[in-house]
């Protein structure tokens, strides 16, 4: 199995910052892809940001230039740094990683969900 732990979340007024973190451990051979999705009070969880093992980053349009995805593959670990933080962008912000796992019988690659971590914007 592999857990996903999330930290880093919290109230912060619009216009400050905050860091989400998301360490991975378990049964892992490696991590593929790694993202972060949001889901606010009465909408559908969207994708906000991935990465890919190589680095390269995808952004949602509506956080393009504000957040910033990274990742630390020695520790199996993504980040979210989230700048000039709006009302808005409160929601739970919950981490994807797609985790390739090998055993004597087996490899395959496997979706894991994070617990989710609030965030809240204050105006």
């Amino acid at each position: 199995q592999v857990q996903l732990v999330e930290s880093g979340g919290g109230l912060v007024q619009a216009g400050g910052s905050l860091r989400l973190s998301c360490a991975a451990s378990g049964s892992i051979a490696r991590i593929n892809a790694m993202a972060w999705h949001r889901q606010a009070p009465g909408k559908q969880r969207e994708l906000v940001a991935s990465i890919t093992s190589g680095g390269m980053t995808n952004y949602a349009d509506s956080v393009k230039g504000q957040f910033t995805i990274s990742r630390d593959n020695a520790k199996n670990t993504v980040y979210l740094q989230m700048n000039s933080l709006k009302p808005e962008d409160t929601a739970v912000y919950y981490c994807h990683a797609e985790v390739v796992q090998v055993t004597s019988s087996y490899v395959g690659t496997y979706s894991y969900w994070g617990q989710g971590t609030q965030v809240t914007v204050s105006s």
